[in-house]
């Protein structure tokens, strides 16, 4: 599975935890639609969901005039993963985890959302 595809069953999965609930493995299985389990995928999921209170801290550090409650759920899953990646994943380069969630933005948030997704990352890359 290439990367992207990962990156973007990742946020579907996480979504499905933040909105309902539900297990870490049960959301991986779901996306995963009967392909094989994908390694970096599920390195994605466990690891953000392992990391969530200090992701969720550094999420809060950077947002401007604004509360985490008010991020739309997909902003804030695109967010969680892209800092996952950049502050606990060695693997992926800060500018190539902050490009993906810009994409990703692009695809899955609303038309302001990759702007958005770019400050937010932009100021956690530069601390």
């Amino acid at each position: 599975m290439k990367r992207r595809i990962a990156r973007e069953k990742a946020l579907q999965a996480l979504y499905q935890i933040d909105m309902s609930g539900t297990d870490t493995s049960e959301a991986i299985e779901f996306v995963l639609e009967d392909q094989k389990i994908d390694m970096f995928l599920q390195g994605l999921v466990e690891g953000t969901v392992n990391h969530l209170p200090e992701i969720d801290q550094e999420i809060n550090k950077h947002l401007e005039n604004w509360s985490m409650d008010r991020l739309s759920k997909v902003d804030l899953n695109i967010l969680r993963l892209a800092i996952y990646e950049m502050k606990f994943n060695e693997d992926v380069p800060e500018n190539v985890a902050i490009n993906e969630a810009v994409e990703i933005a692009k695809k899955f948030g609303d038309d302001k959302s990759g702007k958005f997704i770019n400050g937010i990352l932009s100021r956690v890359k530069g601390e």
